[in-house]
């Protein structure tokens, strides 16, 4: 699908590192694959400017080069000359506005304006209100860069903002998971098979992991990591949403109005999280970085134990994981399933578990109980893999920046994050934020720290041992 009209794209933070590595790539990418209208602009940003736009342009050639192999250059000389840069500031937006106003006139009466707010939370707040005041949120779609605040107060206080200037049907507050194609992947597992859905609830399950550890460090992101940490970067956020699709109850079509409705219900049914009950790490080495404090106790790890209390999940934990400088990189969902009474002799079978790896090529692992061969009755362990993208479709899936910068062109709200969802999530995150737990060193390249690798009882989390 494409769509005709015209946009304008403005892009604040376009000389930042998420600019370079995802969005001018997914730009390329849509632009590849013929997916973005026949006219549109993109107009960087930034408090400065790089010289010209020439040299805009040269950078962001170079940052296609290193991102993309064999990068096009015949889709690179049709993109570029698309690209402008106007600085601007939160205290001065006049020329950025006179830049979008010719901009759009150049383009014709049927453009629409995008503004991509790629900019840290202490600078969106008074950003947006620049963009208030000089008209340029009036008719458009503002896309939003999580965390969405710092805490409950911070994020009532941005919303109270956002809402001064546009309206929630034109704000899409983005969170790269919900672009992943193994994560919408989620739903059709759920929702398109009989085999599962029927036994995706308390009385079928005993646990449900989501573990998402990084084997990266800071990598040059200290400053961020200082002023955010780990549970506001990744808990709050990406973890939460994921738990919101494994979670949800069966939405009454698969538009934005209806899956959101399901997924908010989710997060107004979670029980407020128990600082007891997580735990933070800081790998050894962190304070090192030139951009942290010496004595910081900012957490670069996270593990903790949620409830949903509803009728579908009342008393089942969903344990949350996520940290950097960790022993592996995944992103695993995992359903353990009770374990019926057993006729076989010896103990019990270890349970069924079902495993979803949400790569750019999903698997799912299904681990079951079944008979030895030979003259005893006795059952042993069988680990089946599942690939869940067909060979000739997989050249079709889209990255989770190019799937969500499409759906804003296309006006499409659907894995985007709405505004009550939002507060609710710092709701279940504030008792944490209020009494934080300590946090406890770890070595790097470990799964965290010796609590953490605990907090799901004996049978432990299925990484590293599945």
């Amino acid at each position: 699908m494409r769509a005709h009209d015209p946009v304008v794209l403005v892009l604040f933070g376009a000389r930042g590192d998420l600019a370079r590595r995802m969005l001018f790539p997914s730009l390329y990418r849509l632009a590849a694959g013929g997916r973005l209208p026949d006219e549109y602009a993109v107009i960087g940003s930034g408090r400065s400017a790089p010289g010209s736009d020439d040299e805009f342009r040269d950078s962001v050639r170079a940052g296609l080069t290193d991102s993309i192999d064999g990068v096009d250059d015949a889709v690179v000389d049709t993109l570029l000359p698309r690209l402008t840069f106007q600085s601007a500031s939160a205290d001065d937006g006049a020329a950025l506005a006179d830049a979008v106003r010719r901009t759009r006139e150049s383009l014709g009466p049927r453009t629409t304006t995008l503004i991509y707010l790629s900019v840290p939370p202490t600078a969106m707040e008074p950003m947006i209100a620049m963009l208030g005041r000089e008209g340029l949120a009036e008719g458009a779609r503002l896309i939003v860069e999580k965390p969405f605040g710092t805490d409950l107060e911070s994020s009532r206080a941005l919303q109270q903002t956002i809402a001064s200037v546009a309206d929630e049907d034109s704000i899409y507050r983005i969170d790269h998971f919900l672009g992943k194609e193994a994560v919408q992947n989620i739903l059709a597992l759920r929702f398109a098979n009989g085999l599962l859905e029927p036994a995706w609830d308390a009385a079928h399950l005993e646990s449900v992991q989501i573990d998402v550890p990084e084997e990266l460090a800071l990598e040059g992101r200290g400053s961020f990591y200082e002023s955010t940490g780990c549970l506001r970067d990744m808990v709050s956020t990406h973890l939460c949403q994921v738990l919101g699709f494994v979670a949800m109850e069966p939405p009454t079509t698969m538009d934005a109005v209806a899956l959101r409705e399901a997924k908010a219900a989710v997060f107004a049914a979670m029980r407020p999280l128990d600082p007891a009950r997580v735990v933070f790490g800081q790998y050894r080495g962190y304070r090192d970085d030139d951009d942290v404090a010496d004595d910081s106790d900012v957490e670069t790890f996270v593990a903790l134990e949620a409830f949903v209390d509803n009728e579908r999940w009342r008393g089942v934990p969903f344990y949350l994981r996520t940290g950097k400088a960790l022993d592996d990189k995944r992103r695993t969902v995992t359903l353990t399933f009770r374990t019926p009474p057993s006729p076989f002799p010896g103990d019990l079978p270890a349970p069924d578990e079902l495993a979803l790896e949400l790569t750019d090529a999903p698997v799912a692992t299904l681990d079951l109980n079944v008979k030895r061969p030979g003259p005893d009755t006795a059952v042993e362990r069988l680990s089946s893999r599942l690939e869940l993208t067909r060979s000739d479709h997989a050249d079709d899936s889209l990255a989770a920046y190019e799937r969500l910068l499409l759906d804003v062109i296309r006006g499409d709200q659907t894995l985007f994050a709405r505004s009550d969802e939002v507060d609710r999530l710092w709701e279940v995150c504030q008792p944490v934020l209020d009494d934080p737990p300590p946090v406890q060193p770890y070595e790097k390249g470990s799964w965290g720290p010796e609590s953490a690798v605990q907090l799901p009882g004996p049978r432990g989390w299925r990484l590293p041992d599945g």
